[in-house]
C-alpha cells in the first residue's frame, strides 16, 4: 500500500481532532448532569448553578475550558430533538419603497407596488425588480426619479436619474434594510437568553431564518421579533451625578433583604462545592474552605446587594486613589447578573427613590467578547413625557466613513427639523468645556453608542468617532438608518416543537441509530467472516469520524440528520462490499491473499468513486435548495460519504496490511456464503418487457389516482397552520373535524397521527393575516374546540406557513429535482462517454420518482401514518435518486468493463449485460439488504415524525434497486440496439 505513512498520520490527526471536538459535548453534558443532580428538579437552582460555573475552568490544567466555552462548541441539537421554535421573518420592502417616496399618493406608483406584492405571493423573489417592471407596464416612458429624488435622498439620487439608477438605489436601500433588520433581530435574540440560537439571512431573498432551541413561550417570541425598532437620542448624566443615588439604592436593598432569606446564600454555598467537584478537587479541607468563603461572600452580598452584582465605574489614579470614571457609564455587570440588577432597579422600594428624569439602559454589546460584561448608562429625559431628546425619524442619511487620520467613523445627516433640534442638544451638551456631556444613541432601549459632544453642531451633519472597527461603524450606520428605513419584519412561517416531542425524538433517534448499527455489524460479521470484522472496524471508525466532523463544524443535529447518519452507515458498507466481492473474484482465480487484496482494492476503486460522487452531488443539491432540517440531513449525508470513503478505502486497507504482515488468516466468507450468488445465471434482459409493463401499470395507476384523489400536500407546500395534538385517550377523527369546522367556520383537515389518541390538524384559517390578533384568534378557537373534544390534551408541535413561503418551497423543490437529474446526467455522460448510459440512467431516475409519487397517492389515506408531500418527502426523493444512481453506476461500471473485454466481442449484447449484472448481483443484494434493513429499523423505531419520510426512503430504495437491474440496464440494451439499427 503506497503512502501508508501518510494515511496513518492523517488517521491519527483526524482522530485527535475528532476527540477534541467531541470532548466539548461530553464536558457540557457532564456539567449539566451535575447541575441536575444538585438542583433535584428545581429549574431555578439548576440555572443558578450553571450561571455560577459558566466562567470557571472545568479542568485546573486547562483554564480556558469553561462550561460556557464547552457549551458554545458542543454538537447543537435541532428543534425536533430539543424543542423550540423556527421562525422565518420577511422584511416588508413595499413599506420601505413607500417611505423612500415619502408615501406618495401617485396612483401609478401605488398600483405598481400592489401588483408587485401580488407577484411576490406567486413565487417572485426580487421585489424591487418586479416593482420597476410593473411601473413600466402601467406608466411607460415615465421616470421614477421625481418620486424618489426627495430632499432626504438627494445625497444618493438626482432628480434626472434614470429608472435603472432609481432601482439600483432601491436595491441598495433594501440590502441596508435587510442588514439592519438582521442586526436588530440578532441583538434581540441575544438579549432573549436562548442557548445556541441560529439566525441567518436567506441569500437572494428579503427573508431571515431564526431558530431558537428550548423556547417555551412562542407568543413572547413573536411579539419580540415583530416589534418595530425604536431609534432615539438621549441626553446623559455623568457618572459622578449618579453614584450617590446608586449608593442609596444599595442601602435600601440591603435594608429590605431580611436575614431569614437565606436561599441565595444556600445556593451559593452548595454551588461553590459543586464548582470544586467540577474542578476535580475532592479533599474535604478544600470543601470546608470554600464553604467558609461562600458564607463570607453571601454575607457581603446581603450587605451590598446591588454592588455585589454591579461594579461601579471607577479607575485608579496615579496617586493610587480610586476615582469615579467620567462619562455616562455608571456600572458594569456580567451578562448573567443583568436580569437580577434589572429586578433590583424595578422594585417598588427602589423606584420610589429614583427621580423620574433618570433612565438606566444597558449597552448593546459586551465590553469584550471574552468578558461578557455589559455597561449600564445613565440617561436624562428631555420632556415632561419622560422621553428622549430626539426621535430617530429625523435621520436622512448615515454612512460608514474614515476621518482625517484614517480611523473609521460614522457620518450622520439629519433633516431640517432634526438639524434645529440637534443644534440645541449639542450646544447644551458641550456648554461646559471642563465637563462635556455625551449623547446616547439608543435602539430598542439598548445603547449602541454614547459619543462625547465636542461642540455645537449647527448644520445637522455629525461625525461619530471612537475606538471603532469598520464593522462597528457599518453596524452603527445601519442602526441610524432605522429612522429612515422603517421596513417592518413580519413572521411568514413558524414551527414550534414542544419539549416532550423533542425528548421522544431523541429517544427514537438513538434507538434507531443503535439498532441500525448493530444490525450492520452482525450482518457483515456473519457474511464476510474475518473481512466482515475489518469492515465493522471501518464502520465504527466512520461513525466516530462523522460525529467528530459534525461537532467541529458546529453542524446542527436534527432528526432527519440522525436518519442521514444511519443511512450513510447503511450505504457505507457498499464500498466494503464492492472491494470484498472483487477480492473474492481474485481469490477464485487462484491469486494469493496479498495480491488479491491489492487487486480487489484497485479494481473496485472506479465503481466506489463514481457511485459516491453521484450521491454526494445529490447531497449538495439538497443542501443548496433545502431549508431547516433538510439542510441537516444533507450535511450529515455529505460528511458521511466522505468519512465512509476514508474509512472503507484507507482504514480497512491498513487493518488488512496489519493482518498480512503478521501472517494472520483472512477469510472473506463463511461456509454458508462462500458460493452464494457464484455462477448465477439470471436472465435480466430477455424478459425485460414484463418489467416495463409492471412499472408502467404502477405509474399509470398513480397518474389516475393523482387526478382523481390527488396528493396530500404538507403545510409547507400549500400554506396553512398545522398542529400535532395528543389527547389522554382515543378520539374520533370525524368528531374532531366537525367540532373544529364549527369553531373556524372553514374547512379543517384532521388525520390520525400514529395512534388513535394523536391527530394532525391542518387549516388555512386567517393564514394571510400576520397580525398578533389573528394568531391569538386562531389559538383561542383551536383551544376552545379541543376542550370540547377532550379537556386533557397537549399541542406537541405547531407550524404556520404563509402561501408565499409555500410557493417558494414548491418552486425550490421542483428546481432541486430537475437540477439533480441534470447534474447526474452530465456526470454519467462525462464518465461513461456514451449517451446510452446517460439516457438510461435518467429514465431510471424518472421511473423511481414516478413510482414513489404513485405509491404516495394510491395509498394516501389507507395507511396509518402521514403520506404528505412536503420538504421531507423531497429530501427522500433526492436521496433515493442518489442511492439509485449509486446502484446504477456500479452496474454500469461492470457493464462497460465487460463490453470492453476481448471475449465479449464474440457474445451478443444481452449476454454481455446479463453476465455483468450477475457478476454484481451479490454486491447489489448485500448493499440492498443492509440499506433496506436500516430504513426498516428507522421506520419502526424512528417515531411518528420520521414515519412518512422513512417509508418514502424504504420504498424508494426497493424500487431504486429494482430499477438498476430491470430498468436502467435493459434500457442501455434498447438504446445501443437502436443505434446499431440506425447505423445499419
Amino acid at each position: 500500500m503506497q503512502g501508508k505513512g501518510l494515511v496513518k498520520f492523517a488517521a491519527i490527526a483526524l482522530t485527535i481532532a475528532c476527540l477534541y471536538s467531541l470532548s466539548f459535548t461530553w464536558i457540557a453534558n457532564k456539567v449539566e448532569k451535575d447541575a441536575q443532580e444538585f438542583a433535584k428538579g428545581n429549574a431555578v437552582k439548576e440555572k443558578v448553578y450553571l450561571d455560577s460555573v459558566a466562567s470557571l475552568p472545568v479542568f485546573s490544567s486547562l483554564s480556558y475550558i469553561t462550561y460556557q466555552y464547552a457549551k458554545e462548541r458542543e454538537i447543537p441539537l435541532g428543534l425536533d430533538l430539543k424543542g423550540g421554535m423556527n421562525v422565518t421573518m420577511e422584511i416588508a420592502l413595499s413599506d420601505m419603497v413607500r417611505n423612500l417616496a415619502n408615501n406618495s399618493t401617485d396612483a401609478n406608483f401605488n398600483a405598481a407596488i400592489k401588483n408587485a406584492e401580488v407577484a411576490m405571493a406567486t413565487g417572485e423573489s426580487d421585489f424591487i425588480g418586479v416593482f420597476g417592471r410593473e411601473f413600466e407596464k402601467i406608466s411607460p416612458n415615465t421616470k421614477l426619479s421625481p418620486l424618489f429624488a426627495t430632499k432626504e435622498n438627494s445625497a444618493n439620487l438626482k432628480i434626472d436619474a434614470s429608472n435603472e439608477d432609481v432601482l439600483n438605489f432601491l436595491r441598495k436601500s433594501a440590502d441596508g434594510a435587510i442588514d439592519l433588520s438582521f442586526n436588530i433581530l440578532r441583538t434581540r435574540i441575544d438579549k432573549f437568553g436562548v442557548t445556541s440560537p441560529n439566525i441567518q439571512k436567506q441569500q437572494g431573498t428579503n427573508r431571515i431564518l431564526i431558530e431558537l432551541p428550548g423556547v417555551t413561550d412562542p407568543d413572547r417570541v413573536r411579539k419580540l421579533l415583530q416589534g418595530s425598532a425604536k431609534l432615539e437620542f438621549w441626553e446623559t448624566y455623568d457618572n459622578a451625578e449618579i453614584f450617590s443615588l446608586l449608593q442609596n439604592v444599595n442601602s435600601i436593598l440591603a435594608s429590605t433583604i431580611k436575614s431569614t432569606d437565606t436561599s441565595s446564600a444556600s445556593v451559593a454555598q452548595d454551588t461553590s462545592k459543586s464548582k470544586l467537584a467540577a474542578l476535580g478537587k475532592k479533599d474535604s479541607s478544600a470543601v470546608d474552605s470554600a464553604a467558609a468563603l461562600s458564607k463570607v461572600q453571601a454575607e457581603q452580598a446581603k450587605q451590598n446587594p446591588l454592588f455585589a452584582l454591579l461594579n461601579p465605574a471607577t479607575y485608579q489614579g496615579q496617586d493610587g486613589q480610586v476615582n469615579l470614571r467620567p462619562g455616562p457609564v455608571v456600572g458594569y455587570a456580567a451578562l448573567k447578573d443583568t436580569a437580577k440588577v434589572n429586578s433590583y432597579l424595578s422594585s417598588a422600594a427602589v423606584r420610589a427613590v429614583i427621580p423620574q428624569n433618570i433612565r438606566l439602559f444597558w449597552g448593546v454589546k459586551p465590553m469584550s467578547e471574552e468578558s461578557k460584561v455589559f455597561e449600564l448608562y445613565a440617561l436624562k429625559t428631555s420632556n415632561l413625557g419622560g422621553g428622549p431628546a430626539l426621535e430617530g425619524d429625523v435621520i436622512s442619511d448615515a454612512r460608514s466613513d474614515y476621518d482625517q487620520k484614517g480611523n473609521p467613523e460614522v457620518v450622520m445627516v439629519m433633516n431640517a427639523d432634526g438639524a434645529r433640534a440637534w443644534r440645541s442638544i449639542t450646544a447644551a451638551a458641550s456648554a461646559d468645556p471642563n465637563n462635556k456631556k455625551s449623547v446616547a444613541i439608543v435602539l430598542d432601549n439598548l445603547v449602541y453608542s454614547a459619543p462625547t459632544v465636542q461642540g455645537e453642531i449647527p448644520n445637522g451633519i455629525s461625525s461619530i468617532s471612537g475606538s471603532f472597527k469598520v464593522e462597528d461603524t457599518q453596524d452603527l450606520a445601519n442602526v441610524l438608518k432605522a429612522g429612515r428605513l422603517p421596513a417592518p419584519a413580519k413572521i411568514v412561517s413558524d414551527y414550534v416543537v414542544g419539549p416532550s416531542l423533542g425528548a421522544a425524538s431523541i429517544s427514537a433517534g438513538l434507538i434507531s441509530t443503535i439498532a441500525g448499527v448493530i444490525f450492520i455489524l452482525l450482518f457483515m460479521a456473519m457474511y464476510y467472516s474475518t473481512a466482515g470484522l475489518v469492515a465493522n472496524i471501518a464502520l465504527l471508525v466512520n461513525l466516530f469520524f462523522l460525529m467528530g466532523v459534525l461537532a467541529s463544524l458546529g453542524a446542527v443535529l436534527t432528526l432527519p440528520g440522525i436518519a442521514g447518519i444511519v443511512l450513510s452507515l447503511g450505504m457505507s458498507v457498499d464500498a466494503n462490499v464492492l472491494i470484498y466481492e472483487r477480492i473474492r473474484e481474485e481469490l477464485a482465480e487462484g491469486k494469493s491473499a496479498r495480491l488479491a487484496i491489492t487487486e480487489g482494492f484497485k479494481k473496485a476503486m472506479p465503481s466506489i468513486l463514481d457511485s459516491n460522487i453521484t450521491t454526494f452531488l445529490t447531497g449538495v443539491i439538497l443542501y443548496i435548495f433545502g431549508q431547516g432540517p433538510i439542510v441537516g440531513f444533507a450535511t450529515t449525508l455529505m460528511i458521511g460519504i466522505i468519512t465512509s470513503l476514508f474509512a472503507a478505502i484507507f482504514i480497512s486497507r491498513l487493518v488488512f496490511e496489519w493482518l498480512l504482515d503478521r501472517k494472520k488468516p483472512i477469510s472473506f466468507s463463511i461456509k454458508a456464503t462462500q458460493n452464494l450468488f457464484k455462477d448465477s445465471k439470471f436472465d435480466f434482459i430477455t424478459g425485460r418487457k414484463r418489467f416495463y409493463i409492471l412499472s408502467s401499470v404502477i405509474i399509470v395507476a398513480g397518474i389516475i389516482s393523482a387526478f382523481t384523489q390527488g396528493f396530500s400536500l404538507g403545510v409547507d407546500f400549500q400554506g396553512g397552520r398545522a398542529y400535532f395534538v395528543a389527547f389522554d385517550k382515543p378520539v374520533e377523527v370525524e368528531n374532531v373535524r366537525s367540532v373544529l369546522v364549527d369553531e373556524f367556520g372553514t374547512a379543517v383537515e384532521v388525520k390520525t397521527f400514529g395512534s388513535s389518541n394523536q391527530v394532525k390538524i391542518t387549516t388555512a384559517y386567517l393564514i394571510n393575516d400576520n397580525s398578533d390578533q389573528a394568531n391569538d384568534q386562531v389559538s383561542s378557537k383551536l383551544a376552545s374546540g379541543l376542550k370540547k373534544i377532550n379537556p386533557v390534551y397537549e399541542i406537541k408541535d405547531s407550524q404556520k406557513v404563509t402561501p408565499t413561503i409555500a410557493e417558494d418551497i414548491k418552486t425550490s423543490a421542483i428546481y432541486a429535482t430537475i437540477f439533480s437529474i441534470l447534474v447526474i446526467f452530465l456526470y454519467i455522460l462525462a464518465r461513461f462517454k456514451r449517451m446510452a448510459f446517460g439516457f438510461a440512467a435518467i429514465l431510471a431516475l424518472v421511473h423511481d420518482v414516478l413510482v414513489l409519487l404513485a405509491i404516495f397517492t394510491i395509498f394516501n389515506g389507507w395507511l396509518p401514518f402521514s403520506l404528505d408531500i412536503d420538504q421531507a418527502f423531497i429530501a427522500a426523493i433526492l436521496t433515493v435518486m442518489g442511492y439509485s444512481i449509486n446502484d446504477t453506476v456500479v452496474v454500469f461500471d461492470r457493464v462497460r468493463e465487460y463490453i470492453g473485454q476481448h471475449h465479449s466481442k464474440n457474445e451478443d449484447l444481452p449476454s454481455v449485460i446479463n453476465n455483468a449484472l450477475n457478476s454484481t448481483l451479490s454486491r447489489t443484494v448485500i448493499t440492498g439488504i443492509c440499506t433496506i434493513a436500516v430504513l426498516l429499523i428507522i421506520f419502526i423505531f424512528g417515531g411518528e415524525i420520521l414515519r412518512g419520510f422513512s417509508f418514502a426512503m424504504l420504498i424508494g430504495v426497493i424500487f431504486g434497486t429494482y430499477s438498476s437491474l430491470f430498468v436502467a440496464t435493459p434500457f442501455v440494451v434498447e438504446f445501443i440496439k437502436d443505434k446499431d439499427k440506425a447505423k445499419a
